[in-house]
């Protein structure tokens, strides 16, 4: 499984707390300062980001690398919207460091903490009431000419697109070893269940409940209608032949960032990563509930 819910009252005990907010926000600014006074009032010991402390002057609090907080702290708590805790998940997951989101951004489907009730939530999970859900993501890696030219991990999705230019690309799929089909398309679209939410959404994939161990793998654009949307095991490995006669040099983003350029004839092969997000909710956390909450989804007969 991808990592089942576990809920109740636990007796771990967080004492350093790392603090990560998006950049370029008053409302991040005022936030993360409600959360450090609060903090500080319980005498939890506080380590900031050293990005994020660029934006908090005269703070007071220890400094720290996002990599280091991983390695010093029992709990990171991520102020800012999804693309922040996406972010945090990537570097955090190797420590197993688990990671809380306050929401500051637009949809929450990870950060979902109102900041309104901070005090109430995070003094709750910090009291060892909450739900601790593991996910997993996805590692990418490009070869050229049997040599990796570029490799980067992904808690959404793993995307080859043409970048800029409007040019269809040709490659072929395999699925542990056993082909799958030649495809003529903007590109394809590989995602765990946390990103079935984002891109791939929008791309005409299927939601994928969170607790599932599954890949989405969703066509954009194809140039046959019958191409379709395909879940297969989350072990599975992933081989995408780019085709060599492709005029088009398509972008691997991971996580809607860039991290390749690649060229006709590349390889990318997207697995699962061996390490797994730990993300924390407010007990009562209802993944139902927040679908119908960000996705407009009717709430009752009528509505």
């Amino acid at each position: 499984m991808t990592g089942s819910v576990q809920a109740g009252v636990r007796m771990t005990k967080f004492k350093t707390i790392g603090l990560i907010g998006r950049m370029g926000s008053a409302r991040v600014v005022d936030t993360l300062r409600r959360l450090i006074r609060f903090l500080d009032a319980h005498e939890y010991h506080v380590i900031l980001e050293d990005r994020t402390a660029t934006v908090l002057l005269d703070h007071g609090q220890q400094e720290a690398s996002r990599p280091m907080l991983g390695e010093i702290c029992d709990l990171v708590i991520v102020v800012g919207g999804d693309g922040s805790l996406l972010g945090a998940a990537r570097a955090l997951c190797r420590s197993g460091t688990p990671v809380l989101g306050v929401n500051r951004g637009r949809l929450g489907f990870l950060t979902d903490i109102s900041p309104d009730e901070i005090e109430e939530k995070v003094g709750e999970v910090l009291a060892g009431q909450y739900e601790l859900e593991e996910r997993f993501l996805l590692d990418a890696e490009v070869y050229r000419g049997g040599k990796l030219i570029g490799e980067a991990d992904a808690l959404n999705d793993v995307v080859m697109h043409p970048g800029k230019a409007v040019r269809m690309i040709e490659f072929e799929l395999f699925i542990n070893d056993q082909f799958v089909y030649s495809q003529r398309s903007d590109g394809l679209i590989v995602a765990t269940p946390t990103g079935s939410t984002a891109y791939a959404l929008s791309g005409g994939g299927p939601i994928v409940q969170p607790k599932l161990d599954a890949i989405t793998l969703v066509p954009m654009f194809p140039h046959t209608l019958s191409s379709r949307p395909i879940v297969v095991d989350a072990s599975s490995e992933i081989r995408i032949h780019i085709g060599e006669t492709n005029e088009t040099y398509p972008h691997v983003s991971c996580d809607g960032q860039t991290r390749v350029v690649s060229k006709p004839d590349d390889i990318l092969y997207v697995r699962r990563k061996p390490q797994r997000l730990k993300l924390l909710h407010p007990f009562g956390h209802n993944y139902y509930e927040v679908c119908r909450s960000k996705l407009g989804w009717s709430s009752r007969l009528g509505d």
